[in-house]
């Protein structure tokens, strides 16, 4: 029992940096771009979360959200790209990832002004952390256009499995919001 005990303090202090995809990528241009928001648990989290949140949305929300979020994450980066840094970064990567989490496990319908606003704001801190991250020697426009597609992918990824789950498994969709919404807190907490 202490040796369980142990180990999971140890994974416990260790995983906080697993959690963030900032650094150090080996990758030049279009594949390190890819590999930004799909290595770090808190972009990933978000941006599925997006995806399953625009699913449940009526109407025209349910491609605002995901394409306001891709716009505004590219603005984002072409800021990070500048050197532009903006106070709160992780704090507002990892409230994202609380945030949209408590959107999907609610199945949240807001005026799509605030739905809009809302992804835009986070989605921009998302941008200005892959700007930011650059790799030496790399393409920015490359690099640009490996994170737009990772993350178009995400959320097209979290939209599908909403859509075409029978409405038996929306119960699954909610958990999976109230799972990645309880990961935001962790986030934060780190």
């Amino acid at each position: 029992m202490q040796l369980r005990k142990t180990l999971f303090a140890i994974a416990l202090f260790l995983s906080p940096a697993l959690a963030f995809a900032h650094t150090g990528h080996d990758h030049s241009g279009l594949m390190a771009g890819v590999a930004h928001p799909i290595t770090g648990l808190d972009h990933l989290l978000a941006m599925l979360a997006v995806g399953l949140w625009a699913a449940q949305q009526n109407g025209a929300a349910r491609w605002a959200l995901p394409l306001t979020f891709v716009g505004s994450m590219l603005l984002g980066g072409l800021l990070g790209f500048a050197g532009v840094e903006i106070p709160l970064m992780e704090t507002g990567i990892a409230g994202s990832v609380l945030a949209f989490g408590l959107l999907v496990a609610v199945a949240a319908r807001l005026p799509m002004a605030l739905s809009v606003g809302l992804t835009a704001l986070f989605a921009l801190t998302h941008g200005v952390a892959h700007g930011l991250e650059l790799p030496d020697l790399a393409s920015p426009w490359g690099y640009a256009a490996g994170f737009v597609a990772a993350t178009a992918a995400l959320h097209g990824l979290g939209y599908v499995v909403v859509r075409y789950l029978p409405r038996a498994a929306a119960p699954l969709v909610r958990i999976a919001g109230a799972a990645g919404a309880g990961a935001g807190v962790w986030l934060l907490a780190s």
